[in-house]
């Protein structure tokens, strides 16, 4: 089955930076797109940035500018590069994958990983 793991999280100061990393198995992580969310405690998930199997990159307006999404396909990671750290970054991020499939597609989440930002 497919497991993500998340490693990276931390304590930073505000305009730190911090690089939160993803490894996948038990998929072909290649043909999969990658995503993280974050989450705040009484608020929604929410999209922070994408990566598609073809290595296109999508980011939420909050985080342009700051953080870089990649991905290495010959060792089933998945990167955030946090730079420019703000407060209202704060929260539990979590990676995200989903796996083509007939019909459509698996969708799997990490277990997540906290950020906190100190101002």
């Amino acid at each position: 089955h497919v497991q993500l793991l998340e490693s990276g999280g931390g304590l930073v100061q505000a305009g730190g930076s911090l690089r939160l990393s993803c490894a996948a198995s038990g998929t072909i992580f290649d043909r999969n797109d990658m995503a993280w969310y974050r989450q705040v405690p009484g608020a929604q998930r929410e999209l922070v940035a994408s990566i598609s199997r073809d290595g296109y990159a999508n980011y939420a307006d909050s985080v342009k500018g700051r953080f870089t999404i990649s991905r290495d396909n010959a060792k089933d990671l998945v990167f955030l590069q946090m730079n420019s750290l703000k407060f209202e970054d704060t929260a539990v991020y979590y990676c995200f994958a989903a796996e083509p499939a007939p019909g459509g597609a698996l969708e799997f989440w990490g277990q997540g990983t906290q950020v906190t930002v100190s101002s």
